[in-house]
């Protein structure tokens, strides 16, 4: 009989030298599936998708071999990293294959099993945080990134994980977000400045701005913005370098990549060589389009890469970094009290913080929907990250109240997150009255959907910023609610920025009650909506000249 402790230190090494063929062979060759031990187990399995381009079958074989490790020992050190790479191996086959059919109880199962001997286990913990980000249970996901960081076991990008997804929290105050903020500071690599090149000092004959971002790609939300000001910008007073993070690139970001001065990529950079890539362009500002968000570099601007540093548009509120010297806001966002719970010194916009560039398609004025269908239809096409379990009771209090009325939602691309949606409608009894339609591949189909719908419904406390702009371009109402911070509070300043005040709801009560209200009178619906419709595109929204010539002057005087 082979000595199994002996053929689990041979193979350790080969599995150091990635020979994850021949560990194959010997495991399969020379044991037996009731020998192996946990270890063999993990090493059979993790050698199986390790030596393939993962595909259906090689996830299965190692997601057997895991499961058997586990069961085996369930409480040793080997058996929970059995459990951990199970469930993650469990994730990655979900994922890859959009039709397959996964019951995660059997995980949650076997996590309950050992859950007093893995709290502090980072792999199990981050393999959890997977699983409920799949089943949009963002309280369960926040659980176990919070024990990651308790136990010490993090790094900065679960960090930035944790702070995003406590963006969907309404129980957490700006105060938090700020103290966790400097938390994540002090957890930021300082680098030595002796391998970093000097910061440039020397003035230029034009001010040079960055904006970096992972996110210059077809489709990103983030492009409908950086766009305004792109083409928008005095080309005799600025000079604008695009820095990319981007691994991969497409026509989007060659389109942007003609709309400004100069364009580096620093996606296989690492940070030292990153950060004096960007300091050698001598910039006076840079902005971070990501915050702790997409591909985040926050190290990077930790250590500084330009004379000032400013935070804008792919994350809403505080970054917490001493060296992030401003936030781009408007007077709806962040009142001036609350100014001390944001690390950055906040630059008030004269009118909205944002604007969107608007769409390469005809507009065309559509007679409200319910015209045709005899009830009225709402709709939001948010991410179903941020259909929690007060939103779907809110929108079902609306369609119980009106008779008739139907919410189309846009599905989601995973499966699970689409069952725990419909199951919450279905608690509160109306998911008859729920439509869920397809993504769509094109975007001028996506645009035309809203065609369908009477009133779009924001999602609380993350608003919605985009679907409310594509809303009301297509001329559609947007009810939102007001929050207690910046995040939570987009709606609101979108709404107010297109004189619509009526459509910012105090509660979740008044939110049910503007809705009811507004249905009760057509005839102030239609004047609503037609006024929508003829002054979008002539509002702070839309104006995109005025508002970059307000940004652009704002730069001038920080410089």
């Amino acid at each position: 009989m082979v000595s199994l402790q002996k053929l689990e230190i041979e193979l350790q090494e080969l599995f150091k030298q990635k020979q994850y063929s021949t560990i194959i062979f010997e495991i399969t060759s020379q044991t037996e599936d009731d020998e192996r031990t946990s270890s063999l187990c993990n090493l059979l399995g993790l050698s199986r998708i390790s030596n393939d381009n993962k595909n259906k079958d090689s996830l299965s074989m190692a997601l057997r071999d895991f499961k058997q490790g586990f069961l085996k020992e369930k409480n040793t050190n080997h058996a929970i990293d059995c459990l951990a790479n199970f469930i993650t191996s469990s994730v990655l086959l979900i994922d890859l294959e959009k039709n397959y059919k996964f019951d995660f109880s059997e995980i949650i199962n076997f996590y309950e099993l050992t859950e007093k001997f893995c709290i502090n286990h980072r792999s199990i913990n981050l393999a959890m945080a997977m699983v409920y980000r799949r089943l949009n249970d963002t309280k369960k996901l926040i659980l176990h990134l919070s024990r990651l960081i308790e136990s010490k076991k993090f790094n900065s990008n679960d960090l930035c994980n944790y702070g995003y997804w406590r963006c969907f929290d309404k129980n957490w105050k700006q105060s938090d977000f700020f103290n966790f903020g400097k938390f994540l500071d002090q957890n930021l690599k300082v680098i030595p400045q002796d391998q970093l090149v000097e910061i440039s000092q020397e003035p230029n004959s034009k001010i040079r701005i960055g904006f970096l971002s992972a996110d210059i790609l077809e489709g990103h939300s983030i492009c409908y913005f950086l766009k305004t000001l792109l083409l928008n910008y005095d080309k005799n007073k600025f000079e604008i370098v695009l820095v990319l993070s981007n691994s991969k690139e497409d026509k989007s970001t060659d389109s942007f990549k003609n709309l400004v001065d100069k364009t580096i990529n620093i996606s296989k950079l690492n940070n030292i060589d990153s950060i004096n890539q960007v300091r050698k362009c001598k910039l006076d500002v840079l902005f971070d389009l990501m915050g702790y968000t997409s591909k985040q570099r926050l190290e990077l601007f930790k250590n500084r890469m330009a004379k000032k540093q400013i935070i804008w548009m792919g994350y809403c509120n505080t970054t917490g970094l001493k060296n992030m010297d401003y936030i781009i806001s408007d007077s709806n966002l962040i009142n001036r009290e609350e100014e001390k719970f944001y690390s950055e010194k906040v630059i008030y916009l004269p009118k909205i913080w944002n604007s969107h560039c608007g769409f390469d398609f005809e507009r065309k004025e559509n007679s409200p929907p319910f015209i045709k269908n005899k009830y009225l239809t709402f709709g939001s096409f948010n991410s179903f990250d941020k259909i929690n379990s007060d939103v779907v009771s809110t929108w079902s209090n609306i369609l119980k109240k009106i008779k008739n009325s139907k919410l189309v939602l846009k599905t989601s691309k995973r499966q699970h997150a689409l069952d725990r949606i419909k199951e919450l409608f279905k608690k509160n009894g109306v998911l008859d009255s729920i439509r869920f339609i397809e993504r769509e591949e094109v975007f001028k189909n996506h645009l035309n959907a809203y065609n369908e719908i009477d009133i779009a419904l924001d999602t609380f406390p993350y608003n919605g910023v985009t679907t409310s702009f594509e809303a009301i371009w297509m001329g559609v109402p947007v009810i939102t609610m007001t929050g207690y911070n910046f995040n939570s509070r987009c709606g609101e300043s979108i709404n107010r920025n297109l004189g619509m005040d009526q459509l910012i709801a105090r509660d979740e009560n008044d939110y049910v009650e503007k809705v009811v209200k507004l249905s009760n009178n057509f005839d102030d619906y239609i004047s609503l909506r037609k006024f929508i419709f003829v002054n979008a595109l002539k509002s702070p929204l839309f104006d995109n000249q005025n508002y970059a010539k307000s940004f652009f002057e704002a730069l001038e005087q920080i410089v």
